[in-house]
């Protein structure tokens, strides 16, 4: 490749000693090809919520109920900073979105809307969330993104850390 070649690299599994330095890195990308269109200013805000998901049609322990302590990574970007000097205020994103997730997702069940367990929760009042796809670690990444969009946040991209070592990520 040619020194201008952009290559995108995830990671999506590391290990635990690593997960600093990988949120690191995470929070501090930037390609070359957005660098050099213009100078842009980036914050980040993290959000921890407790879930609980199973997906269908899958043959690894994830087809059984389980739960995880998730973090959402939400990441927004501005070419230009407010009248104090900011992107947005990092109370602001916690206020909004911090607020949607303990009232959708936090402690919640998150199904797919044809899960045949629906009915027992349903029955039990047992607090759920649905999706029209599986609840992977990739879909509630997207979720979260459509919010924060869905909220006039500038929003670039959100992953989500399912465990210390597993991450999935969404942008447009």
């Amino acid at each position: 490749p040619s020194p201008l070649s952009v290559h995108k690299v995830t990671v999506t599994h590391v290990s635990e000693r690593c997960y600093q330095c990988v949120r690191y890195f995470q929070s501090t990308q930037r390609s070359v090809a957005q660098s050099q269109v213009a100078a842009m200013h980036r914050v980040t805000r993290e959000i921890h919520f407790c879930y609980g998901h199973r997906l269908l049609n899958y043959s690894g322990k994830c087809r059984h109920l389980h739960g995880h302590n998730g973090t959402a990574v939400i990441t927004i970007e501005s070419e230009k900073l407010d009248a104090l000097g900011m992107v947005v205020d990092f109370s602001e994103i916690k206020r909004v979105m911090q607020s949607w997730i303990d009232d959708n997702l936090d402690h919640k069940m998150i199904l797919h809307k044809d899960d045949p367990i629906l009915p027992t929760f349903q029955q039990l009042k047992e607090p759920y969330y649905l999706l029209d796809v599986n609840p992977t670690a990739e879909s509630i990444a997207q979720l979260i993104y459509l919010q924060a969009k869905k909220h006039g946040f500038p929003v670039v991209e959100v992953s989500l850390w399912e465990t210390e070592n597993s991450y999935a990520t969404y942008r447009e």
